[in-house]
């Protein structure tokens, strides 16, 4: 997602190729909802459908594809392929991988427990707690907290300089501080609108990272270690660093004049607040489980980062109709290069589908955005199979008009 909303011409170019991937997904003509399954103890159809995506995806070129899905007390996970394309050894389920945009929602629960504390207002101006953010950033008006989370500010996105294909070598050996970044993104013109509706940009969540670590005196990734990855025990969970990367972790690799890349690790990644977070796809599952299980922030505050009712992204999640209840799944997808993933979850935690792809080595122009529609769609659609009993009538009338 960082990569991919980030780029209009990537996104024109892949339009066509995206619509045939998210009908393979589907298996189907239609990408609408698909018949309801049984929870995965006793259907085995949607996992079925989960390997065939899989199996399409390392026949495509790609190094690994990681899942678990949660169901209830019931758990399904499968890791296919190699952990990198040089040892040929092969990849477990608790392997970490690069998350990419899933980071924003960990910024924004260590953004939230500030609010709970007192220490911020999401209505207050940036320049409130980040006074040079004005002298930086020139925006055409004020900008608010909350207009960081949601991604409304209208802030030129770092990403484009920092991981065009011209640039990319130089990302993946030299590190750039949050100060840095943000002022890589000052150097990019912002364009005053009357109405500033939903743009997603990095630099917003650079921007309110380097308010946390203002207010809390520590690296963002010391924060979300304490505030998220100690509570809730994720022992496969830690933000890019300096060195080399976790002996078992899945590498990803882009295609760049001609060569293979490997970018398992790029230094541009390291404490980046925008992308920087490494995870499996079980500690991402129980991440999102005690979010919306009230384990990280206070009911209340959970409600706040859900809303507003009509925006598809709401204070560092996205949004889809989950076809069982009439409500959501909250979650984020993921995209940095060499990787996608996505996430989705109940309201109530109790049914979850985490799902990591370590991409095809292909140009960066290439590799963004047709995959992880797929990925999305693919979720999403399993998801709406596990409907508990007594919740199917929706998907069954949504089936049936489709």
């Amino acid at each position: 997602m960082s990569v991919a909303w980030n780029r209009a011409s990537t996104l024109r170019l892949t339009a066509a190729i995206a619509a045939v991937a998210l009908t393979a997904a589907l298996g189907g003509c239609s990408p609408g909802p698909q018949p309801p399954a049984q929870p995965p103890s006793s259907e085995p159809g949607y996992r079925a459908q989960l390997e065939e995506f899989s199996r399409r995806m390392l026949d495509d070129g790609a190094p690994a594809v990681l899942i678990q899905v949660r169901v209830g007390g019931d758990e399904w996970s499968s890791a296919k392929g190699v952990r990198n394309l040089e040892s040929r050894s092969g990849a477990g389920i608790t392997d970490p991988v690069h998350i990419g945009g899933i980071t924003k929602s960990m910024v924004a629960v260590s953004v939230l427990k500030l609010v709970e504390e007192g220490r911020l207002q999401l209505e207050a101006p940036v320049s409130t707690y980040l006074p040079e953010f004005d002298r930086v950033m020139h925006p055409p008006g004020p900008v608010t907290v909350r207009q960081l989370l949601q991604h409304r500010s209208g802030m030129p996105s770092v990403n484009g300089p920092l991981f065009d294909p011209a640039t990319v070598r130089q990302a993946l050996t030299t590190k750039v501080s949050l100060a840095e970044l943000l002022a890589m993104a000052g150097r990019i013109s912002w364009q005053a609108k009357l109405a500033q509706g939903f743009a997603y940009s990095n630099s917003n969540y650079i921007a309110l990272a380097l308010i946390v670590e203002r207010l809390r005196g520590r690296p963002i990734g010391e924060v979300i270690r304490t505030d998220i990855i100690e509570p809730l025990g994720l022992s496969r969970t830690l933000m890019t660093a300096a060195g080399p990367p976790p002996s078992d972790m899945v590498h990803g690799y882009i295609t760049l004049d001609s060569k293979r890349l490997d970018v398992s690790y790029p230094a541009a990644q390291i404490d980046n607040a925008a992308v920087g977070m490494v995870s499996s796809v079980a500690d991402v599952n129980a991440f999102y489980r005690g979010l919306l299980q009230n384990r990280l922030l206070k009911p209340d505050t959970i409600t706040q980062m859900e809303s507003p009712l009509y925006a598809r992204y709401a204070l560092g999640v996205v949004r889809w109709n989950d076809l069982c209840t009439n409500d959501f799944y909250y979650g984020h997808p993921g995209e940095v290069p060499g990787y996608g993933t996505i996430s989705m979850s109940s309201a109530d935690g109790s049914r979850q589908l985490t799902i990591a792809v370590a991409y095809p080595p292909e140009p960066l122009e290439v590799q963004t955005t047709r995959i992880l529609l797929a990925m999305q769609a693919i979720a999403e659609n399993t998801l709406n199979a596990t409907c508990p009993a007594g919740s199917t009538q929706l998907v069954q009338a949504a089936d049936r008009a489709g």
